[in-house]
């Protein structure tokens, strides 16, 4: 069983497989004569593909246990998949390269509570991972018509040993 180091998460490292919604990172815009900051386009959802829309959903995580087994990716070869947590708690995030229409080598970050990720669309990731307690995320992905996930397991297992 191979060991995951929990990798710092930033924009540069996260690119390959998708965006990181950080409010840090984004255009800034008072609008409502002031009184509101906007932190605009975080991201663009590309959920179009065979008619798709893009819909927008809440999800509770429960936490995981710790040592966590990655013992399967999935993906979304339809549309993109972003997560924003809603509860301020720390969460994973596990990726990996395709490797011949299999999931390669898994990375994983840590996410602080205010920051969100975006999968880009058929990009290998791992179901949510909520630390801690029951979290709640704001997710933004595609609802219509087509084979939109694929699942495939690893091998062996590899292991996050803490968050």
């Amino acid at each position: 069983m191979d060991e995951l180091e929990l990798e710092t998460l930033t924009a540069k490292e996260f690119a390959p497989f998708g965006t990181v919604l950080d409010r840090d990172l984004a255009e800034k815009r008072m609008i409502n004569e002031g009184t509101t900051e906007r932190f605009h386009a975080l991201a663009t959802a590309d959920t179009g593909a065979e008619g798709g829309s893009a819909i927008l959903s809440l999800f509770r995580g429960r936490p995981r246990s710790f040592p966590y087994k990655i013992t399967m990716m999935e993906r979304h070869p339809l549309g993109s998949q972003a997560f924003f947590p809603v509860t301020n708690r720390v969460w994973v995030a596990v990726v990996a390269p395709d490797d011949d229409g299999r999931p390669g080598q898994p990375r994983a970050f840590r996410v602080p509570g205010d920051v969100g990720v975006q999968y880009a669309r058929n990009v290998w990731h791992h179901p949510l991972i909520a630390v801690g307690e029951p979290s709640l995320f704001v997710v933004i992905d595609r609802e219509g018509d087509g084979d939109n996930l694929e699942e495939i397991g690893y091998p062996a297992p590899y292991v996050i040993n803490e968050p």
